[in-house]
């Protein structure tokens, strides 16, 4: 991975080999690399008129080299994914991967991606689960930053409005949730029994009392703490009168199998969340 290095695996075995290979399969094309050659540069675009398209790729054989700036950050062997980063957020390539040998992979594209999470989505969750494992590591580094305001509220939102009619629908004949102002949402150090969707209004996280970041219409509330079964590690409270829709663990598993569409936007949110606090470290 461009930002997640599989080199330097998790605390947690969140990675299986044998999950991610069978992915790449199911809809991906092979493809030989020779030493030297590079699958894709710093800052290359994965999106628009004049882009190549995003790729992510699993290595099937050989040795890959991860550089920025000029700087080693790692290297990928068989059995590892990476620049999946870019597929996922849609957005320019953070590091170089060049072929250390003659190498062999799989590679998925945008729509192929879509594909193979349709027959495989335990993908999609294993990735989930290794983006916040990643995001809460680099959380514990970054103090005293806003992440997001009122100005950027629109940009923080994860599903677009067909996701969100489409559950809307899904739940139709069960009532949404009214949080009035103030009224605390979740609580830090609790056990995960919902996510939320914010509907209308806006939600204020907290750590330690002060106001880490906003969500507004579209986003998303305590879903890292759904997927990873952990504690919650911040506060919810309603900032404004706010309506949301519950997502207990059951229907959230149902949808990732289900609804591409739902797991691709918030593996989206997630990587762009990741980004974010990177860049705070820097």
């Amino acid at each position: 991975m461009e930002d997640l290095d599989f080199s330097a695996p998790p605390k947690k075995a969140l990675y299986d080999p044998a999950v991610a290979r069978a992915f790449f399969k199911m809809a991906g094309t092979e493809e030989a690399v020779p030493h030297g050659r590079s699958f894709f540069v710093e800052n290359e675009k994965t999106g628009g008129l004049f882009s190549k398209g995003a790729r992510m790729y699993f290595l099937v054989d050989g040795e890959v080299s991860l550089t920025a700036k000029n700087k080693v950050l790692g290297t990928v062997g068989a059995g590892q994914i990476f620049g999946e980063m870019a597929v996922i957020a849609q957005s320019p390539r953070t590091a170089t991967a060049t072929a250390k040998i003659d190498c062999r992979a799989i590679s998925l594209d945008e729509k192929q991606f879509q594909k193979a999470i349709q027959r495989i989505p335990e993908f999609a969750l294993m990735l989930m689960s290794i983006l916040i494992d990643r995001v809460r590591e680099v959380g514990a580094r970054v103090t005293g930053t806003m992440l997001a305001d009122e100005a950027t509220l629109s940009k923080r939102s994860v599903f677009e409005k067909k996701i969100l009619d489409d559950l809307r629908q899904e739940f139709e004949g069960h009532a949404p949730v009214h949080a009035p102002k103030g009224k605390v949402i979740m609580a830090q150090g609790e056990a995960a029994a919902f996510m939320y969707v914010v509907l209308d209004g806006r939600v204020a996280i907290s750590f330690k009392d002060r106001v880490i970041e906003r969500v507004g219409p579209g986003g998303v509330v305590g879903e890292m703490a759904l997927i990873d079964q952990s504690p919650r590690v911040a506060t919810a409270t309603a900032e404004t009168d706010c309506t949301l829709l519950s997502i207990n663990r059951k229907d959230f598993l149902l949808f990732i199998k289900t609804k591409p569409d739902f797991s691709t936007a918030l593996l989206k949110s997630l990587a762009e969340r990741l980004r974010h606090m990177n860049t705070q470290l820097k």
